[in-house]
């Protein structure tokens, strides 16, 4: 995540992944009852990558790290 505020700006970082953040939060504090906090913090870190990656194809994005 800093790298990619790094490269990108703090603002174009918070406009690309907002929503994928945002859904992964919202999953997590409804569906995540681990009874654990590194469990659900894993989980919703977890969730928040795939939502990320599947953004990424939807939106035809590529990744600032190949570059």
């Amino acid at each position: 995540m800093y790298t990619l505020v790094q490269t990108l700006g703090f603002q174009a970082a918070l406009k690309r992944e907002f929503a994928p953040l945002f859904i992964a939060f919202m999953i997590a504090e409804f569906f995540y009852k681990f009874h654990s906090f590194a469990l659900e913090c894993g989980a919703f870190l977890v969730t928040w990558a795939v939502l990320s990656f599947v953004q990424s194809l939807v939106t035809g994005q590529k990744s600032d790290a190949a570059h």
